[in-house]
């Protein structure tokens, strides 16, 4: 677990949360089916609140369990993807935190959760897209993938800074796909996601080829209004950092 979140974690438990997270990892590291009695009582036992980085406690908690499992390659996927099955959503989303760390603390975990990460995708619960959109997708998920899982959250109103990855990922294809997005919610009149701007701006040309910029001539003001928005916002990341290039 990064020290960041471990040490918010460690500072937050009260004595009797800490001790009772101490035994509950030993039991798992002993006997891996106690992770199915212990894993849904940590929001109870350690508390649900925030914690650093979109993190809560019960998620950190939850992942210092998953990774003192004693299992290994396919095992520790099974055990996984059944914890995610029947788990509520803060059992989903905590176990969708972990897949990096599991990954790092297991060689021969690798891709086996890629299937969590694509089911999270394809639902609408904004907690679990945010949080499989981590690390580890940013590894595994392939190009048409991550592109997508993106535009998703463009569409969820999820704040792009928090898909992992981004800087060294966002290609054009992403910034095609970004503009044509950003010309549709121009023509309907309605404003473009801001951090969509920096992406486009990395890839010269994709805003025109999309066909917005001609938005600012439209004889139907609310869309004429939308383009000359889109427009300033665009002209304003002139001097910003971009967000990814390839």
């Amino acid at each position: 677990m990064d020290p960041h979140i471990a040490g918010a974690l460690d500072r937050q438990l009260t004595a009797d949360a800490q001790r009772w997270l101490t035994e509950a990892v030993t039991r798992v590291g002993r006997d891996p089916a106690a992770l199915r009695t212990v894993f849904p009582a940590v929001g109870r036992r350690c508390g649900r609140g925030p914690l650093v980085d979109g993190w809560t406690v019960a998620d950190a908690a939850r992942a210092r369990l998953l990774v003192a499992l004693p299992l290994r390659g396919a095992p520790l996927a099974e055990e996984i993807t059944a914890l995610h099955r029947y788990g509520d959503a803060a059992e989903q989303r905590a176990v969708l935190r972990a897949l990096p760390l599991l990954e790092d603390a297991h060689a021969s975990f690798a891709d086996r959760g890629l299937p969590l990460v694509r089911e999270a995708l394809r639902g609408n619960d904004t907690d679990l897209i945010e949080a499989a959109l981590g690390p580890y997708a940013a590894r595994h998920l392939d190009h048409d993938g991550y592109r997508h899982a993106v535009l998703k959250c463009v569409f969820c109103d999820i704040p792009l800074d928090r898909v992992a990855g981004l800087a060294e990922r966002a290609d054009r294809e992403l910034a095609r796909m970004l503009a044509d997005f950003a010309h549709e919610r121009v023509a309907a009149g309605r404003d473009v996601p801001l951090d969509v701007w920096p992406i486009l701006r990395a890839h010269p040309g994709t805003l025109e080829a999309a066909g917005l910029p001609a938005e600012a001539h439209s004889p139907v003001p609310d869309r004429r209004a939308a383009a000359v928005r889109a427009l300033t916002a665009y002209s304003a990341t002139a001097t910003a950092a971009p967000a990814g290039a390839a």
